[in-house]
């Protein structure tokens, strides 16, 4: 039984509402069982220096938590003067997500950046990060072309993740913390609806997983982020 009595196969309750920040090209709250990420999506008129006059755009995405996102509090980096390895981590995994379906050349020069922000932590963090800021950049991107600012759609498909284990001997899918906790392999999954995997982070933390355990994870990883794909069409519609 798991602690929240969910089946094997189960994602937390899932939701994404959008539009809540309004001074924002794109935004969402994705509520993942409790854990809370705010994305937002800002679109600027120019590219990092080093990408200048190739004609292309850029994404990117920084990743913050708040030090109440958990039951101790952090201290903010800003405050500490320099980032941790695992927010660097972290953005750059979103960042990577978030490219695999844009089209660069169709931003012309143009950064956009999603700001992903911890409210509450519950485990699953840098997955809904990434499947909420995937819906902030797909209204960011919908705005541009219904001013007018591109001409055609940047995005080739949409971009989904979920965290999926093996705890007490069985697959897992969708691991609050207290089971990431004491996960005998811990895995992220990102991928596409189109079925292509665009990242799979798995590591043994005990004993090591064969490979018909990895095969049983990433089919938990599919039909998992296959109902996120439902809820982010539900939030774009």
């Amino acid at each position: 039984m798991r602690v929240d009595g969910r089946a094997r196969d189960q994602l937390r309750p899932l939701s994404i509402e959008t539009g809540v920040l309004p001074h924002a090209e794109g935004s969402a709250l994705i509520t993942l069982g409790k854990t809370k990420v705010l994305c937002a999506a800002t679109v600027e008129a120019d590219v990092p220096r080093w990408m200048r006059g190739r004609g292309t755009g850029w994404v990117t995405a920084e990743y913050a938590m708040l030090p109440r996102a958990t039951a101790e509090r952090t201290p903010r980096e800003s405050v500490k003067g320099r980032i941790g390895g695992r927010t660097h981590e972290i953005q750059r995994l979103v960042g990577r997500s978030l490219r695999a379906v844009a089209d660069l050349g169709k931003l012309g020069e143009r950064n956009v950046i999603l700001d992903c922000d911890v409210i509450q932590a519950d485990g699953g963090t840098r997955t809904a990060s990434i499947s909420g800021a995937y819906v902030a950049l797909a209204q960011a991107m919908r705005k541009l072309v219904e001013q007018g600012v591109i001409r055609t759609w940047p995005l080739s498909g949409m971009v989904g993740a979920v965290s999926v284990g093996y705890v007490g001997g069985s697959p897992l899918l969708d691991l609050a913390y207290e089971e990431d906790s004491r996960a005998e392999t811990d895995m992220n999954v990102v991928m596409t609806d189109a079925g292509a995997f665009v990242e799979i982070q798995g590591t043994a933390e005990g004993t090591p997983f064969t490979r018909s355990d990895l095969d049983k994870m990433l089919a938990l990883a599919e039909q998992g982020i296959r109902r996120i794909f439902e809820e982010q069409r539900r939030a774009l519609a």
